[in-house]
């Protein structure tokens, strides 16, 4: 009954939902590929290997998926690695972390004909999906051919959750979640969520955040990144990241006063969409600021002054380059971005109050002294004024930042472990083993 009702509920919105889509710029690209048609055809050798499909909706999921889909290629070369995505920068992060690893493809809307079409095409003998993208004909067609779906990395925030349990929806989603072989939790919370709507208790462990396990990212030992940024020898770096509108004015407002006390500070604001790149420049123009775009970055420039990051694949290591780091979409009520990406670099992390879909990695960082968290202009003024002035103080922060870190990695190691026994060649195998259940389930870590 679910089934019929979802897929008419379906087909009256496919209106609005392709008017969406095709109305977004960033969502044009691979329309007829995301609606089940031109399906990129690899060679003969390729296709020839039984295929794993790993589905990581943007950047950060794809991100936090790229060391888990290595040590898959480097264990199982015999196998071949598909990564769907459903934004363009989520395109251009396989492309660029998993050049000769995995091929990319955008990932099929929910619509029957698109999610079969994908399957019929790839053959997975195995599903991987990240953060709880939970698509109910692409999971139903899946069981339906036999390839076990594992969630991996899963997490529930409040307001999904919220939105999710009630009697009615719960029915809904047992029906979706029943199809999973296993779910693969950040914490224990995120486990009870899940086991709460409809997930079978013995298919949902706690494997912990394989955000941790994020290598650090590559710098060239002959790269210099101050000076490509422009940087002089005593300034001193404040770098928000991956920031939203609404948030770039309160920064605004909070760097006003603090060159007051501390002009050698420049700010690096990274927006979390760079299409909004000219906007935040023309903001801080408008707020009286020397502004300069990273692109187009020439020589050294004095003085006080906010550098808008509008290149892509640089805010991880720019991070290393900062004295302090505020993470975005956590001042205005988004949830909040990757705090980790900071604290691997032993970088003190500020973040706002709204940090609901990284809430442990927050409470951590605050419990070991690694980041704080402020709630609005005057608590982020005080916070950076602090930790501008007593550089003890920001290094024993950013120690604390960086011991979080390593104190909590061993999620994709435990997460392989569950997903190896559901690789296998042979299609049987596959049936057998989502009748019969996972393993033993894990202790937590």
């Amino acid at each position: 009954m679910w089934k019929l009702l979802y897929n008419i509920g379906l087909l009256l919105a496919s209106p609005v939902i392709l008017g969406v889509l095709l109305a977004k710029p960033r969502c044009r690209p691979g329309f007829l590929q995301r609606m089940g048609w031109q399906m990129p055809v690899s060679d003969g050798t390729q296709l020839s290997r039984p295929l794993v499909w790993i589905h990581a909706v943007s950047l950060g999921e794809v991100v936090a998926a790229s060391p888990l889909v290595k040590a898959l290629h480097d264990r199982h070369p015999e196998f071949r690695y598909i990564v769907t995505t459903v934004t363009e920068t989520g395109r251009e992060a396989v492309e660029q972390r998993l050049k000769g690893v995995a091929e990319h493809r955008y990932a099929p809307l929910d619509f029957p004909w698109a999610v079969g079409r994908m399957i019929r095409h790839l053959q997975p003998i195995l599903y991987l999906f990240v953060e709880t993208e939970l698509w109910p004909n692409l999971l139903w067609a899946l069981h339906d051919h036999g390839a076990p779906s594992i969630l991996v990395n899963g997490r529930l925030s409040s307001r999904s959750f919220g939105r999710q349990d009630v009697p009615i929806l719960r029915s809904f989603y047992r029906t979706v979640l029943r199809t999973l072989t296993l779910c693969l939790m950040q914490s224990d919370r995120d486990r009870q969520r899940i086991v709460t709507l409809g997930a079978e208790s013995s298919r949902a462990h706690v494997t912990g955040n394989i955000k941790f396990d994020q290598p650090l990212p590559e710098v060239r030992p002959e790269e210099d990144l101050r000076g490509s940024f422009g940087l002089g020898g005593n300034e001193q770096l404040i770098l928000a990241g991956s920031t939203h509108a609404g948030e770039e004015e309160l920064l605004a407002s909070a760097y006003a006063q603090i060159i007051k006390a501390h002009p050698a500070t420049v700010l690096m604001v990274a927006p979390r969409h760079i299409e909004r790149a000219e906007k935040v420049e023309a903001m801080f123009r408008e707020a009286g600021f020397t502004v300069q775009r990273r692109s187009m970055i020439r020589e050294k420039q004095e003085g006080p002054r906010v550098i808008i990051l509008d290149t892509r694949g640089e805010l991880a290591c720019a991070y290393r380059e900062a004295v302090v780091a505020f993470v975005g979409g956590t001042l205005v009520p988004i949830g909040g971005h990757n705090l980790l990406e900071p604290a691997v670099w032993g970088t003190p992390v500020l973040f706002g109050p709204y940090t609901d879909h990284c809430a442990e990695v927050a409470v951590l960082l605050q419990e070991a002294g690694g980041g704080h968290r402020v709630m609005g202009v005057d608590d982020l003024v005080h916070s950076l004024q602090e930790w501008l002035s007593r550089p003890d103080v920001r290094e024993r922060v950013g120690q604390s930042a960086k011991r979080v870190v390593s104190d909590n990695q061993g999620a994709l190691r435990r997460s392989l472990e569950f997903i190896e026994s559901y690789l296998t060649t042979e299609p049987s195998r596959s049936k057998q083993t989502i009748a019969a259940g996972p393993g033993p389930a894990m202790a937590r870590p």
